[in-house]
């Protein structure tokens, strides 16, 4: 059966913001950040475009089970775990599926080189991850080439080092960005020094590639840019980008309300007027945000029409005006453009108090999912 609210990825738009993270960088390798789904964009799908087009030449994930869709679907591509891993049947599964894992200090180096030696494999390459301000995960800077050493002397190959940024994308914390790549040059210095080359030095994510080139090194990992929007509105945009989503429904009932009347949950919204009310078929339920009652919009027929009361489970009500040609059937669109208008992640994650990442990522399961170009 065939669900009425579908969320659309362009394929297309994801490509071509990933070709302008390259035209931005020059010859560094690009890392493609599909974990949760790409975003809730739907990894395997982007990550197939992304292996037929070349447009990027690693994947990121955040999960085992993700890097072993992505090779249960046919994505060949270098994979790599951009957190640790900690249980033994998860380190072999991934090592046995030709994913690339982070080590984050003695235990998770030991873990792998055993693993490595289990199933009898050779050549099994890591990347070091440093702390050099997130305060997440990673080794100190000061024990890196320790690390390093010790990554070495178990047979494993120490392929990439790399860190994460938390402030890149805010011009009010270059500073302390800027302390942070000097902290990894510094720390990949060292390394070098106790070991010899590392092949993959990479630190910037999203914000580093828009504003700060001093942190490209090898290899960059863009994320949120590469689905169309900025992760901070603050971000100056050095690279054009297009959304690659489009999330729409379409008005399943359509009534007369006089002005006094409520609508919805609560009783949080009176009709200030003699009004008609349309129902769409969507609610948090779908992952539209119970967050945006009385304050998001929907657009139906090139026109902006307010929310009208609380957002339910399956069902939200739209204010159409007191005069209106909308009709059951009628396409409403939450995300996308009709006409000359346009509702961003962006907007409704400001609407929301938060950031577009969390706005895609809550598309749920049960909303219809599509592609386009569509899928062979």
């Amino acid at each position: 059966m065939t669900y009425p609210t579908t969320a659309t990825t362009l394929l297309d738009a994801v490509e071509a913001n990933l070709r302008g993270v390259r035209a931005r960088v020059g010859d560094r390798l690009v890392l493609a950040a599909v974990k949760a789904d790409a975003y809730g964009h739907g990894a395997v799908a982007v990550a197939s475009m992304i292996e037929r087009t070349g447009a990027a030449d690693w994947l990121g994930v955040a999960t085992v089970g993700e890097g072993l869709e992505l090779r249960g679907a046919g994505v060949r591509l270098p994979i790599l775990k951009l957190s640790p891993v900690r249980e033994d049947d998860d380190v072999e599964a991934a090592l046995a599926a030709d994913l690339t894992l982070s080590v984050v200090d003695d235990a998770s180096a030991d873990q792998v080189a055993a693993a490595m030696r289990r199933l009898g494999l050779s050549d099994v390459a890591v990347h070091l991850k440093v702390d050099t301000g997130m305060r997440r995960v990673g080794v100190e800077p000061e024990d890196a080439p320790a690390l390093a050493g010790r990554i070495a002397a178990s047979g494993l190959r120490l392929q990439g080092l790399f860190s994460h940024l938390p402030i890149s994308d805010n011009p009010a914390g270059a500073a302390f960005t800027r302390e942070q790549i000097e902290r990894f040059a510094g720390t990949a210095a060292a390394v070098e020094d106790a070991v010899g080359p590392v092949e993959l030095k990479h630190l910037a994510n999203s914000g580093a590639v828009l504003g700060h080139p001093a942190a490209w090194f090898d290899l960059v990992r863009p994320g949120i840019m590469i689905y169309g929007s900025l992760p901070d509105p603050e971000a100056e945009p050095t690279v054009p980008l297009r959304p690659a989503l489009q999330w729409r429904t379409a008005v399943t009932f359509v009534k007369r309300v006089e002005a006094g009347e409520t609508v919805s949950y609560g009783r949080t919204w009176t009709a200030p007027r003699d009004t008609w009310i349309a129902t769409i078929p969507v609610g948090y339920g779908d992952g539209y945000s119970r967050l945006l009652s009385n304050r998001g919009r929907v657009l139906i027929g090139g026109r902006s029409h307010p929310i009208a009361g609380r957002v339910c489970m399956d069902q939200t009500m739209v204010d159409l005006g007191p005069e209106t040609s909308v009709r059951v059937g009628d396409e409403v669109v939450l995300v996308g453009r009709s006409g000359e208008e346009e509702i961003t992640a962006t907007e409704l994650a400001d609407l929301m108090g938060t950031i577009p990442y969390e706005v895609t990522c809550l598309i749920t399961p049960r909303v219809t999912r599509d592609y386009l170009p569509a899928l062979a």
